[in-house]
């Protein structure tokens, strides 16, 4: 008997460590709830791991030691359990809320009496010391297996020296959302609008074919596009559904970080010239599902297979909605699809932050307007493009006027209905032109076309700022971050909110939304400049120095333009800092 409980068995195993992060402080703080809130986690925790045909093998106090016969089961297994206890602590008091690192390794494993021994289980248990508490941290081995056959994304965070174990551990870790907000977003989910609102997230792309992805981004963007041309909808914008892409999607935590009733998911298979479209309506609180629909159409059809779609999940919320509702969905499209496909493309550009970037979506957006020069979405697209090269490169030189104002003339004759559009070509147009009248009509006629629209929104902020219309820039603002609270491009209205707080001497305000733009976009120009003004005016003179120092590292090309909209006004307090003239 002794010897068969010696006995020791080899084989390859992916490996589950967690434990509490702040264990021992907690138990300090109160062992009584501490003790009870663990048992509660652990049921949880207990009974996911046996669900995806995990064993527990080891538990010491406040950690748990488990193996899985696959690395998918492992990882799958860690992202539920921590999705799970965040949904589970939701109303609970401060103090029974528990928050697990999870780490997951694959690797040799020796198995005596149940309990796992070796360095894969020392490996695992360093991964998981990695973690952020509600996180998961995996190795490279890990990574190897899952990264095509889930859909997840990670941060690599590169090699990792860890103790007792002799060589460097690369280590990846889970990139989500869904896991353990923080803050604000996990204590005080966003209250539900006073009607219907939904959030569309990215549409899968099953197509095999990684560079595919920007067909379904396309195919996502339009349905937001197309939803929010009814007014009685709530929709959340593009970017912020975005920072949810390539996650395990939980449902009911994204329905509450979002503030919406419903969730809108599905997939696209494109293969040749066919295209395979699954769509799915979710009511976010409950998990249930109102509505789901498969297409299969020639790809020469698409247009038609999103308005169903729109269509469909319309009649799913609202069955009385006339049909003339129905038909604000349909909007124009270009007369060819390979001008449509290149303007997807570059729309996929065109949210990142790079200036490579911006030239690539340019480069995309000639070939569609070769292909149709009466290309509404595309001409705004590059008055967005050059108007961001101007002011993110801290300089408006004269080729780049040229092209806004070429553009947004293009769009002005064409007289489009599309929100996003609309706004685009108002803000380079103001910048070109310094007529925020014409430009602000455009604004609220985008507002109109879309009350959803976060971009007419954003863009309208910094507009009103330019104007000199403060108070109103404020209220834009605030409803851009409503309508897309984990927006990229929020550094629009957050900057537009800036400049406002700064022209109305509330200089520590601007300081603090400068704080919160910079987080957004860590290269914004006239964040940066705004801070600056802001510092020296509240006499922090070497606060400003230092922050035109960074600016420098940032921006080492730009010069203070006396011209410049609102900002020409403060030259004196640029120099002051340290800018060059």
């Amino acid at each position: 008997m002794d010897r068969q409980e010696n006995k020791v068995e080899r084989r390859l195993a992916a490996i589950f460590a967690a434990d509490v992060a702040g264990y021992s402080r907690l138990m300090e703080q109160d062992e009584v709830g501490t003790l009870r809130a663990l048992s509660g986690h652990r049921d949880i925790m207990d009974r996911i791991i046996a669900e995806h045909g995990g064993r527990i093998a080891n538990t010491a106090g406040d950690s748990v030691l488990a193996e899985f016969p696959s690395a998918i089961d492992a990882v799958q297994c860690a992202v539920e359990i921590q999705n799970r206890l965040v949904l589970d602590s939701q109303n609970k008091p401060e103090r029974e809320r528990l928050q697990f690192r999870i780490g997951v390794h694959v690797g040799d494993v020796m198995v005596r009496a149940g309990d796992l021994l070796g360095d894969s289980v020392n490996i695992a248990a360093r991964l998981e010391g990695i973690a952020d508490p509600g996180g998961v941290c995996i190795s490279e081995a890990t990574y190897e297996y899952v990264r095509k056959a889930l859909s997840l994304a990670f941060t690599d965070l590169g090699p990792q020296r860890v103790k007792n174990i002799e060589e460097p551990i690369r280590a990846y870790a889970l990139k989500t959302p869904s896991l353990a907000p923080s803050g604000a977003q996990q204590a005080k989910p966003l209250p539900l609008p006073d009607k219907p609102s939904i959030a569309v997230l990215p549409f899968t792309n099953m197509s095999g074919d990684p560079e595919q992805s920007y067909f379904a981004d396309g195919m996502t963007e339009d349905l937001i596009t197309a939803l929010s041309h009814l007014r009685w909808l709530f929709v959340i914008a593009r970017n912020s559904t975005f920072a949810f892409k390539d996650q395990a999607a939980n449902v009911q935590q994204i329905g509450r970080q979002l503030g919406v009733r419903y969730v809108l998911e599905g997939s696209v298979r494109k293969a040749g010239a066919r295209v395979r479209i699954t769509g799915q309506l979710v009511e976010a609180a409950t998990g249930a599902h109102i509505w789901a629909e498969r297409y299969d159409r020639d790809l020469t059809d698409i247009f038609d297979v999103q308005d169903e779609i729109a269509q469909s999940v319309i009649a799913a919320m609202e069955p009385s909605l006339r049909k003339a509702e129905i038909k604000r969905v349909q909007r124009k499209r270009p007369d060819d699809l390979n001008a449509y496909d290149y303007y997807l493309q570059a729309l996929a550009h065109m949210y990142e932050q790079g200036l490579e970037s911006r030239a690539a979506a340019l480069e995309l957006i000639d070939h569609a307007l070769k292909i149709d020069s009466k290309y509404a979405e595309a001409h705004g697209v590059a008055a967005w493009c050059y108007f961001a090269k101007s002011l993110w490169e801290g300089s408006l030189p004269e080729p780049y006027k040229d092209a806004m104002l070429r553009h947004a003339r293009a769009v002005q004759e064409l007289q489009t209905d599309d929100a996003t559009t609309l706004a685009h070509t108002a803000i380079a147009l103001a910048l070109v032109t310094r007529d925020y009248e014409t430009s602000l009509d455009m604004i609220d006629r985008a507002i109109m076309l879309n009350p959803s629209s976060a971009h007419a929104h954003g863009h309208g902020s910094v507009i009103n700022t330019w104007a000199g219309n403060y108070d109103r820039s404020i209220a834009l603002s605030e409803r851009a971050l409503r309508l897309s609270p984990f927006d990229p491009l929020s550094v629009m209205p957050l900057a537009g909110r800036a400049g406002a707080h700064m022209m109305k001497g509330e200089y520590e305000d601007a300081v603090g939304w400068t704080r919160r733009a910079l987080q957004v976009y860590p290269n914004h120009t006239p964040s940066f400049l705004i801070r600056i003004v802001s510092l020296m005016r509240l006499g922090r003179t070497t606060d400003a120095q230092v922050t035109a120092q960074q600016f420098k590292v940032v921006a080492p090309t730009y010069r203070i333009i006396p011209n410049a909209p609102v900002l020409g006004q403060f030259c004196d307090e640029l120099r002051g800092a340290g800018l060059p003239s």
